[in-house]
């Protein structure tokens, strides 16, 4: 069995598909996804979807929607959390985190916002026990930053994935020592990635889930460059469906069967998550 443990399968891109996907991933042996919400408009979407589809889901703000998110919002996400408690479907807060990757983000104000942002949700992950779903783009340092100051208020963040983890040697085991699994999906299935094939290869074993970022981070077999989107070719839908194919490849650059690499990172995943195993049928 496979777990694709960041999907967003809510995601407009998906128009009526979504569940004819869903279904797909699951004749290949795609047996949970995990739904991360973006903002609080998702909501519903997510704990509606997880709980039609039988996945997971999370319930967060993501970075690339600070601006448009006010103290309403983190209201409201403290407010749902407090409310589904005790839905076993919920098994993190998130996609929560930091992207100093886009311009606009940058600059002096969005930074302290998404920052503040990312603390408030890191003290709502604490105070209700749950793991954390990491959005890392050029912020690995900084979030560690966080972990450690949420640490230092109380008790520690209970571990969590770092979604798409595309950072140093010293920042991955910086993040499993506190706990973390490292997400890895369609981007490491292209040879132009040396450096994030060589992060997948050299960590160690238990630090590895699997994930597609769907409809985004499409694996090399559905991506379109520029040139030929200009021409009017669309570019491929990532789905939950393409995560047999990713583990599968990935599995090649470990010299490992697609059967032991789905072994290995369900059992992760189930241990990044722990409510995930008490879905399994």
């Amino acid at each position: 069995m496979w777990i694709d443990t960041h999907c967003h399968l809510d995601a407009a891109e998906f128009g009526a598909d979504g569940l004819v996907e869903r279904e797909r991933a699951r004749a290949l042996g795609v047996g949970l996804c995990v739904y991360p919400a973006v903002e609080r408009a998702n909501f519903a979407a997510v704990r509606e979807l997880a709980h039609r589809t039988g996945d997971a889901y999370a319930l967060g703000i993501h970075p690339l929607l600070v601006p448009r998110a006010g103290p309403e919002d983190l209201q409201a996400l403290a407010a749902e959390l407090e409310r589904r408690a005790d839905d076993p479907r919920l098994v993190a807060v998130g996609e929560i985190g930091l992207d100093f990757f886009v311009p606009e983000l940058c600059t002096p104000a969005m930074r302290e916002r998404q920052w503040q942002c990312y603390r408030e949700q890191l003290r709502l992950a604490q105070r209700h026990g749950l793991p954390v779903i990491l959005h890392v783009r050029r912020s690995a340092d900084w979030l560690l930053k966080g972990l450690r100051e949420a640490a230092a208020r109380g008790r520690p963040v209970a571990g969590g994935i770092a979604h798409a983890f595309n950072g140093s040697a010293q920042q991955a085991q910086a993040l499993l020592a506190l706990g973390f699994k490292l997400g890895f999906g369609g981007a490491a299935t292209f040879d132009s990635a040396r450096q994030l094939r060589q992060s997948w290869v050299s960590l160690p074993p238990e630090a590895l889930v699997l994930e597609t970022d769907a409809p985004d981070m499409p694996p090399c077999w559905c991506y379109v460059n520029a040139a030929l989107r200009a021409a009017g070719q669309p570019q491929g839908l990532n789905s939950p469906a393409e995560l047999p194919r990713i583990g599968a490849e990935l599995a090649g650059l470990r010299g490992l069967s697609a059967t032991v690499l789905a072994e290995l990172t369900t059992a992760n995943a189930l241990a990044a998550l722990p409510r995930l195993a008490g879905l399994l049928t």
